[in-house]
């Protein structure tokens, strides 16, 4: 059986180790982007000159021939379904059993004027990375479009060469909605800190051509003009599909999958970024467009496709990143906006970079969820508190049991028994400090200790 594997990012390539894992079939993994599959999220790094393109990639060249993973570069124009073919805008067609789709995302446009100009970019692809460094030699100002993850990456890119960067966030506050309005508000001041002109409920109304089809600076939606060389669009992603969109396979925002990850069509799948479930777990959204997910489904879909048909489960929501020098973790239900029947626990170092949130429930105080800025905590034992629904007292005695951070940082948790304390009235006391000992033990138990 021949499986075509359409995108190399980190959803196709789990796909097709985990394929050859448990399998002798016939593998090619299809991209146009590059060569070797590598890591997206150290794009910035390269620009940065901390890494060089090939540190990025897991795997050295000879790993696939090695494992028998055939790879193919080339832009698949169109989709024969019903023919069972990839058609190619150069080179012959390539007949397969059965395809995963895995194509990626793409950076959102919102019908801008000046949208298409040359020294507009979103950061997706390591195409953007090119186009980002060809346009830097000389670059005055940048303006960055749209808060988030994305947003605040290209934004130290720029700062690394010491290009002043303008930030254009619709939002009241940085990425305040998805943040909870005290982390928030800390990004907001980290971001101004660094130097960034942080333009907050600002909003892009156009991109200005130079005369020469370039941008040379863009209006807001107060009417003032901001000169600059380049402006990254960072307003978000959606499903990179629009090739497939006038075929018979089903599409909403994505492609639309059940739980195997299959979609209408006999012998189609679908994972990672490009993926719309259409029973999405509770508490998770239809699309995800997260690393971790990604590498879940491909596992996941490996198993189908070698005869051990699994559903998928993405688990318990988990995300991390980095703004600028405050690393952020978020375990489970953290929404931006309390709901009515939650409770939540806000611990912040006076130093205003670092914080501790821990949700839980009002009905019977079981935690729902951590949100950590500055501070890392244990994926492992964060996410068997919020499965085992634990009690919030018994999380805040034990909490020394996520501390994650190296071992000679200060340790926090006695300060936030002593938040706890204070917002409930009780006097509790930490019981178990940081040990990676205790942690691995209480792993190992069936409930919590």
């Amino acid at each position: 059986m021949h499986i075509a594997i359409l995108g190399n990012g980190i959803s196709g390539i789990t796909a097709a180790r985990f394929i050859r894992k448990m399998s002798d079939h016939q593998i090619t993994v299809i991209s146009a982007e590059t060569d070797y599959f590598f890591s997206r999220t150290a794009l910035m790094y390269i620009y940065m000159g901390h890494m060089r393109f090939t540190d990025t990639q897991p795997y050295e060249p000879w790993f696939w021939e090695k494992n028998r993973i055939a790879l193919r570069r080339g832009w698949v124009e169109r989709v024969d379904f019903s023919g069972k073919q990839l058609q190619f805008t150069e080179g012959e067609p390539l007949a397969y059993d059965k395809l995963i789709i895995a194509t990626g995302s793409a950076p959102n446009k919102f019908g801008w004027p000046g949208q298409d100009l040359a020294g507009v970019r979103g950061l997706y692809s390591y195409q953007d990375l090119e186009y980002m460094e060809a346009h830097s030699d000389g670059l005055k100002r940048a303006v960055i479009v749209g808060g988030g993850l994305i947003g605040i990456e290209m934004a130290e890119m720029f700062h690394s060469r010491h290009i002043p960067v303008t930030f254009l966030v619709r939002e009241q506050s940085y990425w305040d909605a998805v943040l909870p309005k005290e982390e928030s508000e800390m990004v907001s001041r980290h971001i101004r800190e660094h130097g960034f002109d942080l333009r907050l409920s600002t909003e892009l109304s156009e991109i200005v051509d130079d005369g020469n089809g370039r941008a040379c600076a863009v209006i807001t939606n107060e009417g003032e003009r901001i000169e600059c060389g380049y402006v990254g669009l960072t307003a978000g992603v959606h499903p990179n599909i629009q090739f497939l969109k006038d075929g018979e396979l089903e599409i909403g925002r994505g492609i639309l999958v059940d739980e195997h990850l299959q979609t209408n069509l006999p012998d189609v799948y679908a994972i990672g970024d490009c993926v719309q479930l259409r029973e999405p777990k509770p508490g998770r959204r239809p699309i995800e467009a997260v690393w971790y997910t990604g590498r879940m489904m491909g596992e996941t879909v490996a198993h189908t496709l070698c005869g051990q048909p699994q559903a998928y489960d993405p688990g318990i929501w988990f995300n991390s990143a980095k703004f600028l020098d405050i690393e952020y973790q978020v375990y489970g239900d953290i929404p931006a906006a309390l709901p009515d029947d939650t409770e939540s626990l806000y611990w912040e170092h006076p130093d205003g970079r670092k914080s501790i949130r821990i949700n839980y429930r009002k009905a019977d105080g079981a935690v729902s969820g951590f949100n950590l800025m500055g501070v890392r905590y244990r994926h492992e034992v964060c996410d068997k508190w919020i499965a085992e629904a634990t009690p919030i007292e018994t999380v805040i005695q034990q909490l020394g049991l996520a501390n994650f951070d190296p071992e000679f940082y200060r340790e926090h948790e006695a300060a936030v028994v002593a938040a706890y304390n204070q917002q409930s009235g009780r006097n509790l006391q930490l019981k178990q400090k940081r040990s990676l000992s205790a942690a691995l033990r209480f792993l190992r138990s069936k409930t919590a200790l």
